[in-house]
């Protein structure tokens, strides 16, 4: 039952996610994609930070600057450069092979062992993203195809690496995201900088869809979700990613007014099934040996606790 909430707890990332292109459509600047990602970052990063009341000190300096990049610096840029040269069903499959990234790293870098059942999930989840977010009309771009498959590839990097080094003693997971985001912020201003110029003029709505950006879709988002890294094999928590197209697709469906046809129903049901039975085989899978940097779940608990309570139980 704790590691049913803990993978559900951690699905509501992807599913968050998955609201991204609506609000991106609706109610943000057109044409902005770095703005975007510097403004769901480094705002959300320096406020978790500063509720965390905790710093990087000795090597999560720089180990805080790698994982903000991996998982965010690098990889919004490259998702973007994906978007803008492919078509939206092309990307989304691009970045729906993520899983089988983490699969083989997780088993070269955290020793967890790649089943076939779960290389199996990971490959019929991508098939069903494919069916709901494909066109007949969809056309190639190579270098689009390389910025989605790098920028699946840096985030998958970054899972496995955030499992790999765990946390600093005595510090919750809202204070590594908050770093992650801070430094993730920073490396994207000057890209964002020399790609788009200055920033755009924001009206009400913007202000609206930045501020759920902010808090919502990256803030919570990316806590939850290192949050079960720290809880979860790296593989499980990548299996979930599928659910962020399909949420997409239902927002589509249900918000935008857009159609879903047969195919694409039979494509969500794919994918959400492949996501599911990864979560099982998962749950039958024997976790590795600790990695020497970890917590014990007692200490993470702890944790997350001293994250979210006032200064009183710091030192």
């Amino acid at each position: 039952m704790k590691r049913f909430a803990t993978v559900a707890l951690t699905a509501l990332a992807p599913i968050s996610w998955g609201s991204t292109y609506a609000v991106a459509t609706e109610l943000l600047p057109p044409d902005r994609p770095l703005f975007t990602g510097v403004m769901r970052a480094l705002p959300a990063g320096l406020l978790l930070t500063a509720l965390a009341r905790r710093l990087p000190t000795g090597a999560w300096w720089w180990k805080a600057a790698v994982l903000g990049t991996l998982n965010i610096g690098a990889f919004f840029p490259l998702l973007f450069l994906s978007a803008y040269r492919l078509p939206g069903g092309v990307a989304a499959v691009l970045g729906s092979a993520g899983p089988l990234f983490v699969v083989g790293l997780a088993a070269l870098v955290l020793g967890e062992r790649a089943r076939l059942r779960t290389v199996l999930a990971a490959v019929v989840g991508a098939f069903g993203v494919s069916m709901v977010v494909l066109t007949a009309a969809a056309r190639l771009d190579l270098v689009g195809i390389v910025a989605g498959v790098v920028s699946s590839a840096s985030m998958a990097a970054g899972t496995v690496m955030t499992k790999r080094w765990g946390r600093p003693e005595g510090v919750g997971p809202l204070a590594v995201t908050g770093w992650q985001l801070t430094a993730g912020g920073l490396v994207i201003i000057p890209v964002a900088a020399l790609v788009e110029g200055a920033p755009p003029a924001l009206d009400g709505k913007a202000f609206l869809g930045y501020g759920y950006m902010m808090l919502i879709n990256t803030g919570i988002a990316y806590w939850l979700w290192f949050r079960g890294i720290g809880r979860l094999t790296a593989t499980s928590v990548t299996l979930l990613g599928p659910l962020s197209p399909l949420t997409a697709a239902v927002i589509g469906w249900a918000a935008l007014g857009q159609s879903l046809s047969p195919v694409q129903l039979v494509g969500m049901a794919i994918a959400f099934g492949a996501t599911v039975a990864g979560q099982l085989f998962a749950a039958r899978t024997p976790a590795p040996a600790a990695v020497e940097t970890f917590s014990s779940t007692e200490e993470n608990d702890r944790n997350v606790s001293m994250d979210l309570t006032d200064g009183e139980v710091r030192r």
